[in-house]
């Protein structure tokens, strides 16, 4: 069944006085059928947490012109794509403000194929029609807490302790690298990367809504509206990058 993909990248500053959210999808510039995803968001202070996340975009954009799938894996590729990042934002150190950091989530779709990594509280979304196959664990203190069943999502939500990081790109200990399962696409599939200030403030249920009953522009649309307006004046940066396979439309 011949399938077509839709992609929609969107961001809003929110109420911060500075966008430290990176994010991006590319086509690969030799191999028909094959795109890259990438968020990042930054921390570390006026310009540290921009540079950092910009340096995610920037070391993924370049391992994937470079990628060549007869000869590389795409979980290698990704696990270079967060490794490299996180050495080039550590030296970063000496010409920004504060500690840069930043977490990365990095999608690749081919022929057959579909892997993405994670490191932080980013997150990438699985869907598949109306329901929710995968979603990337948070590193964090309270990701932590939640997997040990010590708390529920809505008590995550207010946590003291929620933007604790236990991983990310750019501290003094290797990135921890989350690689998802391989998947086979197929039409009715759709990925979600998104920077907490979105899934901090929707839930599951919610993104999942708009996500799979939307085309992809509408769905980001609706979701960083939806964020904004449940920050109420206080809202952090929203990222997102939307993927959507479907059924081509016969000619």
């Amino acid at each position: 069944m011949p399938i077509t993909v839709e992609t929609c990248v969107a961001s809003h500053i929110g109420d911060r006085r500075e966008q430290q959210d990176r994010v991006g999808v590319f086509a690969h510039p030799r191999q028909p059928g094959m795109l890259m995803a990438v968020l990042a968001d930054g921390m570390g202070g006026h310009t540290g947490g921009a540079m950092a996340a910009e340096q995610v975009l920037l070391k993924a954009r370049q391992n994937f012109d470079d990628y060549s799938p007869r000869s590389e894996d795409a979980g290698s590729l990704l696990n270079t794509i967060v490794s490299e990042a996180h050495l080039i934002i550590r030296l970063t150190r000496l010409t920004s403000e504060k500690e840069p950091h930043s977490t990365a989530v990095v999608f690749v779709l081919q022929p057959g194929e579909i892997r993405w990594a994670h490191c932080g509280d980013s997150r990438l979304y699985h869907f598949r029609d109306n329901a929710l196959v995968a979603r990337s664990e948070d590193h964090s203190i309270v990701g932590d807490l939640q997997r040990k069943g010590k708390l529920n999502d809505a008590g995550a939500r207010i946590h003291p302790q929620r933007n604790v990081l236990l991983s990310c790109l750019g501290s003094e200990r290797p990135p921890e690298v989350a690689l998802g399962q391989a998947v086979r696409p197929q039409a009715g599939d759709s990925f979600l990367l998104c920077s907490d200030g979105l899934w901090g403030l929707l839930s599951d249920a919610e993104i999942a809504a708009e996500v799979c009953s939307r085309r992809a522009r509408d769905a980001a649309e609706v979701l960083i509206e939806r964020a904004r307006k449940r920050g109420a004046g206080s809202g952090d940066n929203i990222s997102l990058a939307l993927i959507k396979l479907v059924e081509a439309s016969a000619s």
